[in-house]
């Protein structure tokens, strides 16, 4: 069973291998991410804690820690709240993905200042693009980022 557990800064710091674990709770072979990208979406979500109450989680399934997920930012003045999500290099294509956006549109729902929500995906990742249509999302359209190159923006009421 996959659920989210609000990640705090301890947790990223027992991810990049800076200090002790919660209890029951286990790492992936090869970690959850590579120690850059993990830093910065410590980061990212040290602002977040900053601004907004909510919006940062890690996806455990059987006790073991699969991938994160959470806000970019805080839902802007319109209600519109980005999200973004990856899995563990070793734990992909198990569905992770997909029941960890329905768990966290489930926490957006309970967010009284998130009324749309968007996610980004590069165009060349087709398995981050199934994952929204299960979930209900549409392509509004196409981007550009200078990581990622073309990308695909999709949206969802919340």
């Amino acid at each position: 069973m996959t659920v989210l557990v609000a990640a705090e800064d301890a947790d990223f710091a027992w991810m990049l291998g800076e200090g002790p674990g919660r209890p029951g709770l286990v790492l992936p072979p090869g970690g959850v991410d590579d120690p850059v990208n993990l830093a910065q979406v410590r980061a990212m979500c040290g602002k977040l804690r900053g601004a907004h109450d909510r919006g940062a989680w890690m996806i455990v399934c059987d006790g073991e820690v699969v991938g994160l997920c959470g806000y970019l930012r805080p839902p802007n003045a319109e209600g519109e709240v980005e999200i973004g999500y990856g899995v563990a290099a070793s734990r992909r294509n198990r569905g992770h993905a997909t029941r960890a956006v329905t768990a966290l549109l489930d926490a957006v729902a309970e967010d009284p200042a998130a009324q749309v929500v968007t996610a980004t995906t590069a165009s060349a990742n087709i398995a981050s693009q199934r994952t929204l249509e299960r979930n209900g999302f549409e392509r509004i359209g196409i981007g550009f980022d200078p990581e990622d190159g073309e990308v695909v923006r999709w949206s969802l009421l919340a």
